[in-house]
């Protein structure tokens, strides 16, 4: 009797994983990964589905955890321009099979389990790649509190993200003070969920934006003056500190800017301090220069915290090759450009032609960029760029192995077909060619010399960019209960310390 077909055959493949680089044919069945062949070895196999990948690279498929979509307005008068379904529409053509993207608690809710309901029914049957959430947590009252529990171990959700000393209107919703951030960081340790803190000092911030505007100084580049980089790596400090007093619990900074905050994040790391980092294509390939354009053209490159000088990037890029930062993310935030109702021009009055940089809504687009960009650039190794963009991800916010690998038998056969090396030659990033919502690309013009070819999501097909482009279903994606996170030695002050105790202090 004849063994029945795989479902899919990868053949003619470079397999790249977080550890390791090689020739493998890679074979699908029932979903996952069910074999990893010599290369070449499976051409003839009985299969659906046969793809000869000609050299190129195959790696698990990207897993971006730091995307808003959808999400209500706490943004001023700034709206999502993407929903789940064209988020995660331009995510597949990125390469990206998970991401893991935000339940906004707002101030007057005194739940973060209707939130998270609320963020479910939006994301429902509407995605195109797998999902999860995290909790963004405004208001951790005590009833918000005593839900942790049950989001860790009932609703799959491990992780949330708080605002510590942030920004002016725009996140002013958001924003908590030190004893509501002690209050979440203990409730999160005692529930081993992984907190996430957006560090900016929302103080000096709102002062430095009080002074510029005395000046009569409102263009979109004093974005930048008002948020110098000492603002960045204060509140780094300060949120270290706190997570040291609740004894050493997790957290991860977030879209982390400033080579002076990455500093202060390694030396805690070098201390056995379990502190991690992300950071974002926009603190690798913007400027603040990229704010500094005619009229009111900067709006687009306005993030916060905003993008710096030649130098910090390359510092910055320093830091993902030695291991500061865990994560590459794209912080996906976009608003369309050209909107007067919910977008970046929302801000323009007769009085301000250019607009008041304070009301700008911050975000940009870059879920579907993430990963040419960073490939492209090529100053990775292959291994490197495969941990920082998927594997860590998966490891961190509790989605491996069965996201984030190729492991026969375990992993989901969710991967990412690059073109062989040079085939592409170099293309131009267009906003025309990109599938999100948003009428603009803050990386337009930029040369890339590589592209995902295919996207597959649990073994199934969902991007082939010379037969079809989104091929995939709306609805196939599926929400991802997540466990703890598993990346290595990030739980063991928790272990070690047990509860915290106040007379240790």
């Amino acid at each position: 009797m004849e063994p029945e077909p795989y479902d899919l055959i990868i053949t003619n493949g470079v397999c790249v994983t977080a550890t390791d680089v090689a020739a493998f044919d890679v074979a699908v069945k029932d979903e996952k990964i069910v074999l990893l062949a010599p290369s070449g070895s499976l051409g003839s196999a009985k299969a659906k589905r046969i793809i000869d990948a000609e050299g190129g690279y195959v790696m698990p498929g990207g897993i971006d955890c730091h995307v808003h979509l959808q999400e209500p307005s706490m943004f001023g008068k700034g709206s999502s321009a993407d929903s789940y379904e064209s988020g995660t529409r331009s995510a597949i053509a990125g390469g990206n099979t998970t991401i893991v993207a935000f339940a906004p608690q707002q101030k007057n809710l005194d739940s973060v389990l209707e939130a998270l309901e609320t963020t479910h029914q939006l994301a429902k049957d509407n995605c195109y790649c797998d999902y999860g959430f995290h909790l963004l947590v405004s208001n951790p009252c005590a009833k918000a509190l005593s839900e942790f529990k049950q989001l860790a171990l009932y609703e799959g959700v491990t992780s949330l993200k708080m605002l510590t000393y942030s920004s002016y209107m725009t996140y002013t919703a958001l924003q908590l003070r030190d004893d509501e951030i002690l209050s979440v960081l203990l409730t999160a340790r005692q529930n081993k969920i992984l907190t996430m803190i957006h560090a900016e000092n929302g103080d000096v911030l709102n002062w430095l934006t009080d002074q510029l505007e005395a000046a009569k100084l409102f263009a979109p580049k004093y974005h930048s003056n008002s948020r110098p980089p000492v603002l960045e790596s204060e509140a780094t400090n300060r949120a270290i500190a706190l997570s040291s007093l609740i004894a050493n619990t997790p957290i991860l900074l977030v879209h982390v800017s400033d080579p002076e905050a990455a500093l202060r994040i390694r030396q805690a790391q070098t201390a056995g301090q379990p502190i991690f980092a992300e950071t974002c294509p926009q603190y690798l390939f913007l400027t603040r220069d990229d704010l500094d354009k005619p009229g009111f053209e900067g709006a687009k490159c306005v993030c916060s915290p905003p993008p710096r000088n030649r130098e910090d990037q390359l510092a910055i890029w320093r830091g993902l090759k030695n291991g500061t930062f865990t994560v590459l993310s794209s912080d996906h935030c976009p608003f369309r450009f050209d909107d007067a109702e919910t977008g970046k021009k929302t801000c323009i009055t007769d009085d301000h032609p250019v607009g008041k940089f304070r009301y700008i809504p911050n975000g940009l687009p870059g879920i579907e960029t993430r990963l040419p960009l960073a490939l492209s650039a090529n100053k990775l190794a292959l291994t490197k760029f495969v941990e920082v963009t998927s594997t860590n991800a998966a490891k961190l916010y509790g989605l491996y192995p069965q996201k984030g690998s190729i492991i026969p038998g375990i992993s989901d056969a969710d991967l990412v077909v690059f073109y062989p090396e040079g085939r592409l030659g170099k293309t131009s990033v267009t906003n025309s060619m990109l599938h999100h919502d948003c009428d603009y690309t803050p990386y337009e013009g930029r040369a890339v010399d590589n592209w995902p070819r295919y996207t597959i999501l649990r073994g199934n097909v969902i991007w082939d960019r010379d037969g079809g482009g989104i091929v995939g279903s709306k609805g196939y994606g599926k929400f991802i209960k997540r466990g703890q996170s598993s990346l290595a030695g990030i739980w063991d002050t928790v272990e070690e310390d047990g509860v915290f105790d106040l007379e240790a202090l």
